[in-house]
């Protein structure tokens, strides 16, 4: 269109015609180092055309012009170019690039072809960031960076290996577009080599550095050979088996193999035993043959592991009558079957006697015993038997100096009388025709009992119920006088324990002598125990046992994506056998939701290499884990060193981390230390860093928090927030630390610390608050208010919360366990008998949450007992007795109804003894 304000070289023609169209118009150009460049324009009909540059005329001199006509249109054509130097673009300095358009006239007005810039073409010679060489496992993902030179225009890059070019196009596994960075993402051997970028524009062309990519291959075991013969023929002897570091060889450098290449075991031959005969028989009775007989038997020894058999007849035969007498009727074979048939009549029938006389001898003892056991009557059918187990006694002692121990498997001691009352959880009868099959609710011997009926407790009358019972003679072992006793059901509070108390040896490590009445071992403030049931150890044997947390770096390092979940717990010796299973308690800090985790029990063999014995959701009959929210429960007939290994199995996988934070004041009186940890949410972790922290001085600022932290990848973010600005400072770029992932999910069992230290301006200053943000990326977050005094005088004394159990790291006999032994043995000699309405010991495991793997307990002599035995691993803290007897009614076993008993007094007790042992 028209510009009127412009001041042209001529003046504007007025005739009518067409505007100039433009068939070139200037394109923009670099100038390459002192080239000027040529700005071209071409339009039609123009009568002038001249270049503008960054709004000033281009003298008309500077401008080379050529006309000429468009035949087909008969129109005027003129094309006109110019020159533009690298000195006029140096000495222009405008607010935006130098830049020309040029103006074409006709007869009816003018026209403006677009603006071209023109820049001065450069490339730096430096490389912003060059690549760097990288070492990578087969399979690795390989990201080299590539920053060109700054340059006008900007520069291309294209990457070179081995001086040959790359060719994205080609190779899937290889991508150059993002953002000049080569990505291999598989990492193959052959991709090792050396790598140059390679930067070039219309100035130059750059190289990068070399960057040197090494593939590497570990090595990997091939499987174990067949273990071979025993080198000795016979006795003691050893064999072995071997592997390679084949599978694959480590190359380029690659770790070689970890583990030994060959493994020996020892191995004993059986020794070949050749026979021999016994002595020969005495002469069989002289026949009507005369033929006596005399047998002897390869027995002395037999042969055996392929010894030779005795050489020589084993039976003879002679005349008995020197000859006198003649063998005319019948052939001597028949004559030694008929005596033989004789002998073995003999002995069938002596053997029937003896047989119906024994049976007889035994008539008469039942008899006797009935009668001698009919001395008691019962007011009404006895569940106390049962229930009274599950009630709540008050103590009174009433003569000093005889100090009754519980042993509920021997005969109750009732020559004084005893008064019991207490609440107790029962319902109605559910299965009556139960009331006389089951030996559950037999009465214990020589007891009477009145019990008050539900009407008078409606009522309100209150009686007590009364146990009368006369001592025999004989009945207690070793002279030794016991009591029957009963239960009080525990509540779960944890009673709080100051940070002082807590252990300071540096060895986790309890032992006990143990015998047949079993009893129970703990590592104080672990949350680690043993259970040995009674009778797992022989009679007349005893057995020193320990229980051990290993403190160290444990040997177990998990593969993979696998997380140690909890300590690495020993128990020994190894060479006790048990003839029913014990039962270890092992906590954990995984969030265990099975959708999320797959949770496996292994155990460290002879030769130090861990072994997978189970999973826990697997079945099997070998041992049997029970998972709990905090803890596992496992069953166990051998002794060793077991841990608890987890796999997630997706992102949502929790490990639960315990936050806590310590301070205590450094060196310098003006600087104070704040340590805060992040750990497993065990309680032998948290032990482990409260006996560091006591050694350094340190003291629990604020009570420990939970953290669940995600199997997401994300990091570890700790801060620290709020401080008071005018008291106290923080150094620069340390009030925030980041961890890895992998650092906090794979650190095995070890703490995690981050260490900040503050610095006070004067000080006058002894007060200190501020908050502590523990969070995940993505995930949890937790804040710690730390408000204290940096003075040990003045500072508030931090409590937690610990196990019961630290008084009493060993319990033997009977005060080891909360279901009294008699009660025990009638829940065993009930529920171990299968019943035709199914209320069998499978229905009691159920009532106890264990539904899974009953095929375990199916393989044990009293499946009763082993359950009982795991109940017992998991209520060492709380003794829900109630439960446990609401369990029972619920399956129908109780059938005498029972709505109120009152407060209970007996004469003998020991009440300190009773609360320790939940009764």
């Amino acid at each position: 269109g028209n510009d009127n304000s412009e001041a042209l070289p001529e003046s504007m023609p007025s005739a009518p015609g067409t505007l100039p169209h433009f068939m070139e118009e200037p394109d923009d150009s670099y100038i390459i180092k002192s080239n000027p460049i040529v700005l071209r324009c071409k339009a039609k009909p123009a009568m002038q055309i001249f270049f503008k540059c960054n709004g000033e005329w281009v003298h008309q001199n500077e401008h080379v012009s050529e006309e000429s006509l468009d035949e087909a249109t008969g129109l005027k054509v003129r094309e006109v170019s110019i020159n533009v130097t690298r000195q006029q673009v140096e000495d222009f300095h405008g607010p935006e690039d130098y830049w020309c358009q040029c103006v074409a006239w006709s007869h009816l007005g003018t026209s403006k072809s677009r603006k071209a810039s023109v820049r001065i073409a450069y490339l730096r010679k430096n490389f912003e960031q060059d690549p760097q060489g990288k070492e990578v496992p087969i399979e690795g993902m390989i990201v080299l960076h590539c920053r060109p030179p700054e340059g006008v225009p900007a520069a291309e890059v294209e990457w070179l290996k081995n001086e040959e070019p790359i060719d994205s196009n080609l190779d899937e596994n290889i991508d150059t577009r993002a953002d000049h960075n080569l990505i291999i993402r598989q990492a193959r051997l052959s991709d090792s080599g050396n790598y140059t970028c390679m930067a070039a524009n219309i100035v130059a062309k750059r190289r990068s550095m070399s960057a040197t990519v090494v593939v590497y291959v570990n090595g990997g075991w091939s499987s174990w050979t067949e273990w071979s013969n025993c080198n000795a023929r016979c006795g003691r002897g050893w064999q072995k088996r071997s592997r390679t570091c084949t599978n694959p060889a480590p190359l380029n450098g690659g770790a070689f193999c970890e583990g030994m290449s060959v493994q020996k075991i020892t191995c004993t031959s059986l020794c070949p035993v050749d026979g021999s005969w016994e002595v020969w028989s005495e002469w069989s009775v002289c026949s009507p043959e005369c033929e006596h007989l005399r047998v002897r038997e390869c027995v002395a020894p037999p042969p055996r592991n392929g010894g030779k058999f005795c050489e020589g007849l084993g039976q003879e035969s002679e005349n008995c009558t020197e000859g006198l007498c003649i063998q005319d009727k019948k052939p001597l074979h028949e004559i030694k079957s008929q005596n033989l048939e004789t002998a073995s009549d003999i002995a069938l029938y002596s053997g029937l006697g003896a047989a119906v006389l024994a049976v007889a001898v035994l008539v008469v003892a039942v008899t006797l015993y009935r009668r001698s056991q009919s001395e008691y009557g019962v007011d009404v059918i006895d569940s106390s038997a049962l229930t009274g187990g599950f009630q709540t006694f008050n103590f009174k002692t009433a003569r000093q100096g005889n100090s009754l121990l519980l042993n509920s498997s021997m005969q109750p001691d009732l020559t004084v009388s005893r008064t019991y009352s207490g609440p107790i959880c029962l319902q109605d009868p559910m299965d009556k025709e139960l009331m006389t099959e089951s030996s559950l609710f037999n009465p214990l011997s020589d007891i009477k009992v009145k019990v008050q009926s539900s009407f008078m407790v409606s009522l309100g009358v209150t009686e007590r119920a009364e146990y009368h019972g006369k001592a025999h003679s004989g009945t207690f072992p070793h002279g030794n006088h016991r009591a029957f006793g009963t239960m009080q059901a525990r509540n779960k509070a944890m009673y709080i324990q100051n940070l002082s108390s807590i252990s300071t040896t540096s060895e986790l490590k309890t032992t006990a002598l143990f015998g047949h009445l079993g009893g129970r071992l703990v590592v104080p403030n672990t949350g680690v125990s043993l259970l040995i049931p009674h009778g797992a150890i022989p009679e007349e044997s005893s057995w020193e046992i320990y229980l051990a947390i290993t403190q160290k770096e444990s040997s177990l390092q998990p593969e993979g994506s696998d997380v140690l979940l909890g300590p690495e717990v020993t128990c020994g010796p190894p060479e006790v056998t048990v003839s029913t299973p014990f039962a270890l308690t092992i906590p954990h800090c995984a969030d265990a939701n099975p959708e999320h985790w797959n949770i496996h029990l292994k155990r460290r063999t002879q030769q130090g290499k861990w072994e997978e014995v189970m999973s826990v959701e697997e079945e099997t009959t070998s041992c049997y884990c029970l998972l709990d929210p905090y803890a596992c429960h496992i069953l166990l007939n051998s002794f060793g060193t077991y841990a608890l290994i987890g796999e997630p199995i997706s992102d949502c996988a929790v490990r639960q981390l315990k936050v806590a934070v310590f301070g205590c004041l450094s060196c310098n009186s003006l600087d104070y230390n704040l340590r805060v940890y992040c750990m497993d949410n065990t309680p032998c972790a948290f032990q482990e860093v409260v006996s560091d922290e006591r050694l350094q001085g340190g003291q629990l600022l604020e009570e420990p928090k939970l953290l669940h932290f995600k199997g997401n990848t994300c990091s570890l973010q700790i801060s620290v927030l709020d401080i008071p600005p005018f008291l106290w400072r923080i150094k620069p770029f340390t009030a925030c630390q980041e961890v890895p992932f992998s650092r906090v999910w794979h650190g095995s069992a070890r703490p995690l610390l981050c260490a900040f230290s503050l610095e006070r301006y004067s000080p006058g200053t002894t007060q200190l608050s501020c908050k502590v943000c523990v969070r995940q990326l993505k995930g949890h977050e937790q804040v710690l208010h730390v408000q204290t005094s940096i003075l040990e005088s003045e500072r508030e004394t931090i409590t937690f919360f610990a196990h019961e159990d630290s008084n009493f790291p060993a319990q033997m006999g009977p005060k080891a366990f909360k279901i009294p032994f008699s009660i025990r043995q009638r829940i065993c000699a009930t529920f171990d008998t299968p019943s035709a309405k199914g209320k069998d010991w499978q229905m009691l495991a159920q009532k106890n949450s264990i539904n899974r793997n009953l095929s375990y307990f199916a393989t044990q002599s009293s499946p009763s007992a082993v359950i009982l035995d795991l109940w017992e691993a998991r209520h060492q803290h709380d003794g829900d007795l109630d439960s446990l007897a609401c369990a029972l009614e619920e399956i129908g076993r109780t059938h005498s109804k029972v709505s109120n008993l009152t407060e209970t007094e007996l004469e003998e007790p020991d009440f300190n003894y009773s609360r320790q042992n939940g009764l």
